[in-house]
């Protein structure tokens, strides 16, 4: 690795202001994974209909996700800091909406509106850290920092939100973002540098709004897809997206204010960086989402017990993101981006082979490897996508690598969380009573006798611990071939700071 020691460090202001920008990662992260624990609460305060708790927990990421892009590219013409100021008093607003509405409506709405400064959120601190960061060394210490604490923010809101449920009602497992948000919007302006604007550059609304369709398509069409299955409107949800995708990077193409400078995907690194944070996106959320109903049902943990199992993933998280910052000053990023990848691939192979053991242990250390391994991979991806990113551009960078977090997440679920459904189904044909979910049989166990109740127990955790199994080797798998494609891809020639 090769360091250009004429470039200025950063000052002790400057790593100040990263402070600032983790806590804004820090909320949003938190708010998703917050609900997991509070939602049964709220859903019967409430009395949210099916439907509504649907909207209540698929409004926020559907929103965000549309408007990543956007928010990235106007954070570019406005300043980031601005953009972030303004999405902290929205994001600072909308929790107190959502902590203190009297029904399903208001929290809808509610959820949306935080959704629109979640989204202003992610792009402006990871554009910020491409402007504040001159140094690629110290940059992706940064980086290495903003993907723990995304991390940590997603493991933290399930334990917190069982603390808060313990002692107040619902609603302060939102109302907790607004103290933050008041020191963010004070220490904002002192610590956090504006960046340049570029005001003559227009916002391209047509992009913006094509960008939002094709987004919203593919994710809408998922999601109806692992509720309710394959129909004619996840069909026209796909086809929409598609259509509105086409639409998007042909006029991006003559657009004079395009929002996209879509050269970027002509970069090996860019484009491998893409991929890699969508890959790591899909698996630790299409394997995530299996965890928490392993812990609880299967295995039989508490709410809260299950939450705190996420600190030696958190702990994996920030020694694996540390690791990879230290040895990538000295070591190819290349060869640490694929070590990385091989590291999530034998995390998820061991998570696979334990799965069905009698405790948890051999499947947390399996999942622990893994998000160790996202960690390393994350803060280099980042790392060489906004090593591509012209400073003016930084904002819609950023939009782009957020959005592609956003719809692996949304495929990783579709994918092997639809597998899992599968197996689990298929193993349990023509048993009676039927059940959907292990979720589902441990309810109904609950009312039948002894006997009955032992064996639907232990035949949906068979059935669940079996579909969770081939989950993580599925992705297992992708993360290996992945793996490879880099190293084809990048690793002759690779040198520290190389396009």
């Amino acid at each position: 690795m090769i360091i250009d020691e004429a470039t200025p460090r950063a000052s002790a202001r400057i790593w100040c202001g990263l402070g600032v920008l983790l806590l804004a990662a820090l909320l949003a992260s938190m708010d998703v994974s917050i609900l997991f624990v509070a939602g049964p609460t709220i859903s019967e305060q409430l009395s949210l209909t099916p439907a509504q708790w649907l909207w209540v927990m698929d409004t926020y990421g559907i929103v965000m996700a549309g408007l990543l892009i956007t928010m990235g590219c106007l954070g570019d013409r406005i300043g980031r800091r601005r953009l972030l100021m303004i999405g902290a008093g929205l994001f600072g607003a909308a929790s107190a909406l959502i902590g203190l509405a009297p029904n399903g409506e208001l929290l809808i709405l509610g959820r949306a509106v935080l959704a629109v400064g979640g989204a202003t959120l992610a792009p402006s601190t990871l554009s910020l850290i491409r402007t504040m960061f001159e140094r690629q060394d110290q940059r992706r210490a940064a980086l290495g920092a903003w993907t723990v604490t995304f991390t940590t923010g997603a493991i933290c809101g399930p334990i917190l939100g069982g603390v808060l449920l313990e002692h107040w009602w619902w609603g302060s497992v939102f109302l907790i973002n607004i103290p933050p948000m008041v020191l963010l919007l004070i220490a904002a302006p002192l610590l956090v540098p504006e960046s340049a604007r570029n005001r003559q550059a227009r916002l391209d609304l047509f992009g913006a709004a094509a960008s939002f369709v094709a987004v919203l398509g593919p994710i809408l069409a998922l999601k109806s897809t692992i509720e309710t299955g394959p129909s004619v409107v996840t069909a026209a949800s796909a086809a929409v997206g598609v259509a509105a995708l086409i639409i998007f990077i042909s006029w991006q193409r003559r657009a004079r204010h395009a929002l996209l400078n879509l050269s970027l995907f002509r970069s090996r690194r860019f484009s491998v960086g893409i991929a890699a944070n969508t890959t790591v996106a899909a698996i630790t959320g299409g394997v995530g989402v299996l965890v928490f109903p392993y812990l609880q049902t299967v295995h039989g943990l508490s709410p809260l017990a299950s939450a705190l199992c996420g600190l030696p993933p958190m702990a994996g998280s920030f020694l694996g993101a540390a690791t990879a910052t230290a040895l990538a000053r000295r070591h190819s990023p290349t060869a640490l981006l694929v070590i990385g990848m091989v590291t999530c691939a034998s995390g998820l192979a061991i998570a696979g082979a334990t799965a069905s053991a009698s405790t948890a242990w051999g499947f947390l250390g399996g999942y622990t490897l893994l998000i160790a391994g996202c960690g390393a991979t994350a803060t280099l991806a980042n790392s060489f996508v906004l090593d591509n990113a012209p400073h003016e551009r930084a904002g819609a960078v950023a939009g782009i690598s957020e959005t592609s977090n956003q719809l692996g997440t949304a495929v990783g679920i579709a994918l092997l969380g639809t597998l899992a459904s599968i197996v689990y189904r298929h193993e349990l044909t023509g048993r009676e009573p039927p059940t959907r979910s292990v979720t589902e049989a441990s309810v109904i166990a609950s009312t039948l006798p002894g006997d009955r109740a032992a064996e639907l127990l232990g035949a949906a955790a068979a059935a669940y611990n079996n579909g969770l199994a081939l989950s993580a080797f599925t992705a297992a798998a992708l993360a290996a071939v992945l793996a490879v494609i880099i190293g084809l891809l990048l690793f002759t020639g690779d040198r520290y700071g190389s396009r």
